[in-house]
């Protein structure tokens, strides 16, 4: 069996994305293939978006953000946007979901962790949805 590739995108690959990723990785380890990208990506990791990450022993602080290439798309065979809109190119037979989240980008402390909280648990849903190998 393939290991299934599934690409996470937002606008700046900064913050939403990268928990994301970080959260999956974690969970799910060589099981799936773990990609992101962003349509317009910032020039560093939202700060914060990694200190709520290190509270939950994940560090994402050596991740760089960085552009979204249409071949990470034809690659995966799970996209989940977060708020890029339309800049996300679509393929046949991919599985795409949209997760609306608030964006991190200049908020506190205590509101990303809310938003880190969220994404955990689709990122739970996601990996059950799966049906990975244990």
């Amino acid at each position: 069996m393939s290991v299934p590739t599934v690409l996470f995108v937002c606008v700046h690959n900064a913050g939403r994305s990268q928990m994301a990723a970080g959260y999956l990785r974690s969970i799910a380890g060589e099981r799936v293939r773990v990609l992101s990208g962003g349509s317009e990506p910032g020039s560093a990791l939202n700060p914060v978006a990694v200190a709520a990450m290190a509270e939950e022993g994940i560090d994402i602080s050596a991740q760089v953000p960085s552009i979204l290439e249409t071949e990470q798309v034809r690659a995966s065979d799970v996209v989940i946007t977060m708020g890029c809109g339309d800049a996300c190119p679509i393929f046949p037979g991919k599985r795409y979901e949209d997760w609306e989240l608030q964006d991190p980008a200049g908020a506190d402390l205590e509101t990303v962790r809310g938003i880190r909280d969220e994404i955990r648990g689709r990122v739970e849903d996601l990996v059950r949805s799966l049906a990975l190998p244990q």
